[in-house]
């Protein structure tokens, strides 16, 4: 369980306090509550969630954990995210969430009272320290944190402290594989507030690509050029968002063919492809997740465009598989038609039929999207990935080929080339929405784009 606030997390070299300096510490503090209009954005519409999830299980005790700090390194944490569920229930998307723990009681006969056990605010009076001596969590160390009151305000949550929670038994969704499908069903349709909050995400994104490409002649000069691309697009998730939603993959020449290549540690070739796989996650943990394939030198060569080409034509036709009705896995057959039959037409394979192709393109083409960028994850096959897509999904079609630099059945002037195109897209009642239009995705709209950026940089 927890840790009680009333133990202090000092560091190995911490000086001891006297008891002179303990009473100082306590006197002549100002107010400094916050603003008694203070909500959290979806206040208004929590409840709701929170309604669906009792619903569901009516009479039992529901606890959701926003989860607890993790060591980096001796005594430094990781950046702290609540858990998805956790923020989606209560709106609660900060730092200062570590530990907190939402509890469903029953209440009557099938619906539930929320509670939420918080560590809250520290007190500045004589004898407790934890405001300027707790590393951990004192506000002097890592900022405010609401008190209880502050806490129900924002939320429309009774609060308690985090204390008082004891053991409790119940369904806990961090243990409970029925809970934590349950809470990922229940986020698979979007409404119109995180429609607008993927949105935003998908435009910081747009801007941070746009960066990385007028940012491209310095860190083709540098001997890191993946890291240099890779600090580029960060500085504008932090500056916009909450962050990067992922690690950032920044990934040239062969590199590209790693599907999860997060090492970023190679160095920038002109005549090379850079495929970038990168999303802005905004302040409410909404994530966009987009891939472009782009030439360093500004223009594909002959082969470069040859193997984008036939990832564009796959892409295009899963996305003209996406509608409601649809089964989830046909926009990724619909992608897989086309790059099969792409390489039977070069000779690679002898024939099209059959599942050969996934040596050059291992992974699905595509995923929910949402508070996480494989959002849903946890839910269970027959709502997800053997269900019908619904108005309102969000998700990915990201179609790649992967031609390993040492494959001896490829022709070797397409060895050690990796192309993917990755789009955000919202099911709509008509077909769907490509909320990453901006991004251009033909290879002439891409070449003018960088173009563009490259001349107005000069």
């Amino acid at each position: 369980m927890p840790q009680s606030a009333a133990t202090l997390h000092t560091g190995s070299h911490d000086l001891p306090a006297s008891a002179e300096l303990s009473r100082f510490m306590a006197e002549a503090w100002a107010p400094s509550a916050l603003p008694d209009s203070a909500r959290v954005p979806t206040h208004a519409v929590t409840p709701a969630r929170r309604a669906r999830l009792s619903a569901r299980f009516p009479g039992e005790r529901l606890i959701v954990p926003a989860g607890e700090l993790t060591v980096r390194s001796n005594d430094c944490d990781h950046r702290f995210r609540p858990h998805s569920a956790y923020a989606w229930l209560t709106g609660l998307t900060g730092e200062d969430q570590a530990g907190g723990v939402l509890v469903m009681e029953p209440s009557g006969p099938h619906g539930h009272e929320a509670v939420l056990y918080l560590r809250p605010r520290s007190p500045r009076v004589d004898g407790d320290e934890e405001f300027y001596r707790d590393r951990r969590y004192g506000e002097f160390w890592v900022g405010r944190r609401p008190d209880l009151a502050e806490a129900e305000r924002l939320t429309g949550i009774r609060c308690a402290h985090l204390d008082s929670l004891g053991a409790p038994t119940g369904r806990n969704a961090a243990t409970d594989p029925e809970l934590a499908a349950a809470l990922a069903e229940l986020r698979l349709v979007k409404d119109a507030w995180e429609v607008d909050q993927l949105q935003l995400a998908v435009d910081h994104t747009t801007a941070g690509f746009e960066d990385v490409v007028r940012a491209l002649p310095r860190a083709l000069a540098h001997p890191r050029g993946e890291r240099w691309i890779e600090g580029v697009f960060g500085l504008r998730a932090r500056a916009e968002g909450n962050g990067t939603g992922y690690e950032t993959i920044a990934a040239s020449g062969a590199h590209a063919c790693v599907l999860h290549w997060i090492r970023n540690d190679g160095r920038l070739d002109r005549g090379d492809l850079l495929l970038l796989d990168a999303g802005v996650e905004t302040d409410s943990l909404y994530t966009a997740d987009i891939t472009r394939t782009l030439p360093l030198s500004g223009r594909f060569s002959p082969v470069q465009r040859q193997v984008y080409e036939l990832v564009l034509a796959a892409q295009d036709a899963g996305i003209a598989a996406l509608r409601p009705g649809a089964r989830f896995r046909d926009f990724h057959r619909a992608a897989m038609r086309v790059i099969s039959e792409g390489l039977a037409e070069w000779g690679v394979l002898k024939d099209a039929r059959g599942d050969l192709h996934r040596r050059y393109t291992l992974c699905g083409s595509g995923h929910m999207l949402g508070l996480d960028v494989h959002d849903c994850a946890k839910a269970r096959a027959g709502a997800y990935l053997d269900g019908v897509l619904e108005e309102g999904q969000v998700l990915t079609v990201e179609p790649g080929l992967y031609l390993q630099p040492d494959d001896e059945t490829l022709p070797a002037e397409l060895r050690g080339v990796g192309v993917r195109i990755e789009d955000d897209l919202v099911v709509t009642a008509e077909g769907a929405r490509l909320m990453s239009g901006a991004l251009p995705r033909t290879v002439a709209g891409v070449e003018e784009w960088m173009g563009t950026l490259l001349d107005a940089r000069a």
